[in-house]
C-alpha cells in the first residue's frame, strides 16, 4: 500500500511567481514530487487550443469540464501515492471546498503566493500569454478569506522563498488550513 501523498499547493494570481517557486521547490525538496498546473495541461497540446481561438469551440463551454477533470485527477494521483507540488488559482466559487473534501485525505500544505499589483501588472504583460487584467482581477479577489499555512511575497529571492517553503513544509502540522476551509 502507497504512503499517504504529500502535497504542496500553492495558490496565487495569474503570474505570481507560482511557477517558479513550485519549480524551484521540486528541484530542491529531499523527495519526489509530481509538479502539475493548468498550464502544463493548456502547454501539452491537451486542450484543442487553435479551434478555441479560432472560434469553433467555446472555452466558456468547456471550462467547467476541463477544470473538473483536473480536479478529479488530482485526486487520483495522490491516491496513487504520488506527491504533488499544485499550483492553482482559486478564482470560482466553490472550487476549494470541492479541493478540500476531494484531498483532505492528503498531507496538505496550503501556501500563499502574494505579489504587489504593479509587479503582477508588468510580469502578465511581460508574458504576453494571459487575457489582459487577468492577474489584477485575481489580486483583488483570491486571497479574501482565506488562511494558509504559509505566506510568499514572490517578489522576494526564489532561492530564499524556496528554503522558507521547504523548512515550513518540513514544520508543518496536520490538518492543514487547506481542508480545514471544508469545515468552516
Amino acid at each position: 500500500m502507497p504512503e499517504i501523498a504529500k502535497i504542496i499547493f500553492f495558490h496565487g494570481a495569474s503570474s505570481s511567481g507560482k511557477s517558479t517557486l513550485a519549480k524551484g521547490v521540486q528541484n530542491a525538496i529531499d523527495a519526489p514530487f509530481w509538479h502539475i498546473s493548468i498550464d502544463h495541461l493548456r502547454d501539452s497540446g491537451v486542450l484543442p487550443s487553435t479551434r478555441l481561438k479560432s472560434g469553433e469551440f467555446s472555452w466558456k463551454d468547456m471550462r467547467q469540464q476541463f477544470f473538473n477533470g483536473f480536479h478529479l485527477s488530482l485526486g487520483a494521483y495522490a491516491s496513487a501515492g504520488n506527491n504533488l507540488i499544485i499550483e492553482h488559482i482559486l478564482d470560482t466559487e466553490g472550487w476549494h471546498e470541492e479541493l478540500a473534501v476531494l484531498l483532505a485525505p492528503y498531507d496538505m500544505f496550503f501556501v500563499g503566493v502574494h505579489c504587489a499589483l504593479p509587479e503582477l501588472i508588468r510580469r502578465e504583460k511581460a508574458r504576453g500569454d494571459r487575457p489582459a487584467g487577468s492577474a489584477e482581477r485575481d489580486y483583488n479577489s483570491i486571497h479574501q478569506n482565506v488562511q494558509y499555512d504559509l505566506e510568499i511575497q514572490s517578489e522576494g529571492n526564489v532561492g530564499d522563498n524556496v528554503d522558507r517553503v521547504i523548512s515550513a513544509w518540513k514544520a508543518r502540522r496536520s490538518p492543514s488550513a487547506f481542508v480545514r476551509k471544508a469545515g468552516s
